[in-house]
């Protein structure tokens, strides 16, 4: 019999509220106060589902993006709209919000291990392992996984599987949808890879305009879509698509 409720992998509710309440403290700063966080469309977070929704965002470091996104999703719950204020609405989280993760990146440390029991579903990666290239098979454990996670609410994922910006979307992203038949919600942020260092703990500079837009669910239909067309509805939605990359003119310099 168990003592506590927990959620679909076996951590315990109250620890993940205790962990989310504390991190949320600690880290608000760092998006409205070091730096200012500028939210667009969070309006949309409470027309979502309980369940079965997955964003999907561009990257910009391995764990401020995610911090980010749990204040927002937590803050619009509370009634803010497009704002972080007022650090009350940790008290009370949302805890069945999780995120895709690297394995070896989440097994990296105290405070990845700290922040995966919040809601990692962690992968292992098919084309690179300790910064080397590889190539390997999908692990059929991982994408029932991640199903497990949609079936209990909201997943989080960064679909081109690095921070470095304007890689390609990887086909799995797509597969999942069209497996899974989620509601797909993009994100756009921007200026999380200048306000800290590459892992998002270390604050860089301070100062920073930081951006987050919420876009409306795509439409996808997931019967027909094929998964490159995904792929590129994804890519155009989270603002990574070739189109997007802008050439500096002449007297701009470089």
């Amino acid at each position: 019999m168990k003592l506590w409720k927990q959620d679909p992998f076996g951590h315990a509710i109250w620890i993940k509220k205790m962990i989310i309440r504390i991190l949320g403290i600690i880290t608000h700063r760092r998006y409205r106060g070091f730096n200012n966080l500028h939210i667009e469309g969070s309006q949309i977070i409470k027309d979502l589902p309980e369940s079965n929704v997955l964003f999907v965002s561009n990257h910009q470091t391995y764990f401020a993006d995610v911090v980010a996104m749990y204040h927002v999703f937590n803050a619009t719950l509370k009634g803010r709209v497009d704002s972080i204020q007022n650090i009350g609405y940790v008290w009370s989280p949302k805890t069945n919000i999780y995120y895709i993760a690297a394995s070896e990146t989440m097994r990296a440390g105290l405070l990845p291990k700290i922040l995966a029991y919040v809601g990692a579903v962690t992968v292992d990666r098919t084309w690179r392992e300790k910064g080397k290239e590889i190539q390997r098979e999908v692990k059929q454990d991982d994408v029932t996984n991640i199903g497990i996670a949609l079936n209990d609410g909201w997943v989080i994922t960064f679909p081109q599987g690095t921070t470095t910006p304007w890689k390609p979307i990887r086909k799995g992203t797509a597969h999942l949808i069209k497996q899974y038949k989620p509601v797909v919600v993009p994100i756009v942020i921007d200026g999380f890879r200048r306000s800290f260092d590459k892992k998002g703990v270390v604050v860089k500079k301070k100062g920073v305009q930081q951006k987050m837009q919420i876009k409306p669910p795509l439409h996808i239909d997931y019967e027909n879509d094929s998964i490159e067309k995904i792929v590129e509805k994804v890519q155009i939605a989270i603002e990574q698509h070739p189109s997007f990359i802008r050439i500096p003119k002449e007297n701009e310099g470089v």
